[in-house]
């Protein structure tokens, strides 16, 4: 078999273009209006809003630099599926396109698309005062100091596949060989299947965007609609946002349950793929596996069911995927660095997680196939500068406020950026959101040193730093305890990859937290800040253990059982 081509994968880029016009007089910066979101929603979000542009830039110009010819776009490759966002993302990959000669592979993720006829969009912005002000598709928000335009509606399927239609999820004809589950047309009325309400009384006929492409001979690529949208209970009007379970906590859970065809279609091509020689690579938004593997289990203890509990698939789909005979798949949605497996002997399930461009930490990866083996590569975006036009809004909007810059402003590289905006992010939604209020109280403004003397009593502190150097044992003692939950966050996320946005006399106190304090959360949290605490400093073996496993370059063998660093 000839050699097969690499491919680049980059999920979640939420592409948001600074210069786009939603109709409302944005904020200027050297002499320049920009649609610039503004600080306070972002350091409340998951992931960061203004910069993902020169995120998808840089990414592209690594692709490039690499001739690298097929890309596929996980999911989430808009900021929210506005329409006007959708249109210029279409614009910059077809100029990639024609420039390098590039084809990409999208697939819908859950802020790219919704249900059957799409949904409203409101989002705060930078005015040209400086000041905070709303901009909406919802004619029915219009009021004074709100601005209304209907280029920030997503679209529901299939209008909003439109602006990405030439990107894999319809037939070109270049393709060796492209199908769906329902077979060689790529007529929408060809893909549609039904779903119906637990109480029967919301049905539809719902497309799914399910595809599989030979791009060059022997390399398939098994590109899966994972976005499912369950009708509730009740009456409502025809494809109202109102009539559907969000797509966003669903994923596999989900699709075993109304798309089971997709099963079927999966076990389908795998047996055609080994019968025919065919290399298999299968691709969704969501994740297959924990691709935490296991390692954030403290957090259900403490803090309930988070966005991360919810988003977890269940056993089940691990099951129905290896019977199926998928062994390899790669998945983005939860903005995660991770590889795990699931199963023995020849049915194994590996799930690469792909972290997103525009969260810690930023990456996507490169993935070279061969007819035994596969190299799987990532490739960080930390070292890119950021965009000083941002900075400088966020200054004006603080300044605005009379609210105090924040430290993330200060930082020059794209990597400390995105490490700031996670101790934001701690701040302004995980304490407010997740973290019981009676820990944040007594937790905030404490050093390591008075948690040690809380939990150990006096020399705690001492037994803790006792094999550090005298100059670490200083710093460490001093540290503040935002600065540790926010490496508990970054190594919870960026497993690996984390471990050099660390330094590492910290990683060494983490580990002696853990052995002197720690506590395994399946001993339950009595609702004290002490055993908050304990639990809390537990998890830290976990997500130490799963970094210390972890690879830039990892090698997974075709056929058989292992997984191994490269």
């Amino acid at each position: 078999m000839a050699d097969l081509p690499r491919i680049a994968v980059i999920a979640d880029a939420h592409f948001h273009d600074l210069e786009t016009d939603f109709a409302f007089p944005g904020i200027e910066v050297d002499g320049k209006a920009l649609a610039i979101r503004s600080w306070a929603d972002t350091r409340e979000s998951t992931r960061v809003f203004n910069e993902s542009a020169r995120a998808l830039d840089e990414a592209l110009a690594e692709v490039a630099r690499r001739a690298i010819r097929h890309v596929v776009l996980l999911g989430d490759y808009t900021d929210d599926g506005q329409r006007q966002t959708a249109e210029r993302l279409r614009a910059i990959l077809e100029r990639h396109e024609r420039e390098h000669d590039t084809r990409f592979y999208a697939l819908p993720g859950n802020h790219d698309i919704f249900g059957p006829k799409g949904r409203h969009h409101t989002k705060q912005f930078l005015d040209v005062n400086d000041a905070r002000v709303l901009v909406t598709s919802d004619e029915e928000m219009a009021c004074p100091g709100t601005y209304t335009t209907p280029s920030m509606y997503c679209e529901g399927y299939p209008t909003g596949l439109a602006p990405m239609a030439a990107f894999g999820y319809f037939r070109r004809s270049d393709d060796i060989h492209w199908e769906t589950p329902f077979g060689a047309s790529d007529k929408v009325e060809d893909r549609l299947y039904d779903v119906s309400s637990p109480d029967g009384r919301n049905r539809y006929a719902l497309m799914d965007a399910t595809y599989l492409v030979e791009p060059e001979p022997g390399l398939w690529l098994m590109m899966i609609d994972a976005n499912v949208f369950e009708p509730r209970d009740g009456m409502f009007p025809q494809g109202d946002e109102a009539a559907f379970v969000d797509s966003t906590g669903a994923g596999w859970n989900a699709l075993l349950k109304l798309k089971p065809f997709i099963i079927d279609w999966i076990a389908d091509v795998s047996a055609r793929a080994r019968r025919l020689g065919k290399t298999l690579l299968a691709f969704s938004h969501y994740p297959v596996l924990d691709p935490f593997d296991g390692a954030t289990g403290a957090e259900g203890v403490l803090f309930g069911e988070t966005n991360i509990a919810r988003r977890t698939p269940r056993k089940e789909v691990a099951q129905a995927l290896i019977d199926a005979g998928m062994t390899l798949h790669f998945s983005g949605h939860l903005h995660v660095e991770g590889v795990t497996r699931r199963g023995s002997g020849e049915g194994v399930l590996t799930n690469i997680a792909v972290p997103s461009l525009v969260a810690f930490p930023p990456a996507f990866k490169i993935v070279e196939p061969s007819a035994s083996a596969l190299l799987v590569e990532t490739v960080e975006l930390s070292s890119s500068a950021v965009d000083p036009r941002i900075s400088c809004g966020y200054r004006r909007e603080m300044a605005h406020l009379t609210e105090e810059a924040d430290s993330a402003f200060d930082v020059s590289d794209y990597g400390s950026f995105l490490k700031a905006h996670k101790r934001a992010l701690v701040q302004y939604r995980y304490f407010l959101k997740e973290w019981p209020k009676e820990a944040v109280e007594e937790i905030s403004g404490l050093t390591v040193e008075d948690v040690c003397k809380r939990l150990g009593g006096p020399g705690a502190i001492e037994s803790v730093t006792a094999a550090c150097p005298p100059e670490d044992a200083t710093d460490l003692v001093r540290l503040e305890m935002l600065e540790l939950i926010t490496d508990w966050y970054c190594l919870r996320q960026a497993a690996v990859l984390a471990l050099d946005k660390i330094p590492r006399p910290r990683l060494r106190l983490y580990r002696a937290l853990a052995a002197r304090f720690g506590s395994a959360a399946e001993g339950g949290w009595d609702g004290s800040t002490d055993t908050f605490l304990s639990i809390f400093f537990g998890a830290f073996d976990a997500f130490l253990d799963r970094a210390g496993t972890g690879s830039l370059r990892v090698h997974i063998e075709s056929t058989p059982s292992n997984v191994e660093a490269a």
